[in-house]
């Protein structure tokens, strides 16, 4: 998948220029910051931010999420539209982590690519609803466990932005009911 080549040549260039886990470093370079955001107008930090990563494990274990949740994403929407929907749910998951560090009077620096992966969690939500309930080897309760463990390491470890992690998986199944079509198969074809 293209997105995941894209995060780690962002990674790797971070790398090469500073520490990404300096939330300085990563701040002045396109990590979502309520502040900046605010006060300068920088909405841009909202896609930006979903590039970044806070050090190797940070990356390491969003792209093998990527990988496997995305990849089957992928192939059920399309590259185009499965890029629309990746970017969505991103976006979607930095707004309401702004959105209620704002109202919380609360700042952090935000980055990572895991509000737009909860998004494709969403998103095969939608997928397996559509397809009654199994989709490609995964069934409806198999999703649903997915999501409770999600949100479960999610909240269960320090650090983890939750918000932005709740507004990709809405934002991923909000955007997949506008995007998601089931694929008809037409009965009066014949393979020989």
């Amino acid at each position: 998948m293209a997105v995941i080549a894209v995060n780690i040549i962002v990674f790797a260039v971070m790398s090469i220029f500073g520490n990404t886990l300096d939330a300085q470093y990563m701040a002045g370079h396109g990590a979502m910051y309520p502040p900046y955001v605010a006060e300068n107008g920088q909405y841009w930090r909202l896609f930006t931010s979903m590039f970044m990563h806070f050090g190797l494990m940070h990356i390491l274990n969003n792209m093998v999420m990527l990988g496997a949740v995305g990849r089957i994403v992928e192939i059920a929407m399309g590259h185009v539209r499965f890029l629309i929907a990746y970017i969505v749910a991103g976006i979607c998951g930095g707004a309401l982590s702004y959105v209620v560090m704002l109202h919380n009077n609360d700042y952090a620096v935000s980055a990572g690519a895991s509000g737009a992966i909860f998004g494709m969690v969403g998103a095969l939500v939608w997928i397996v609803i559509v397809n009654r309930g199994f989709y490609e080897g995964i069934s409806r309760q198999q999703v649903i466990f997915m999501v409770i463990l999600m949100i479960y390491y999610g909240v269960s470890t320090s650090g983890v932005d939750n918000w932005d992690h709740l507004g990709g998986l809405a934002g991923g199944f909000i955007i997949s009911i506008v995007l998601y079509r089931k694929k008809r198969y037409n009965k009066n074809i014949i393979l020989e």
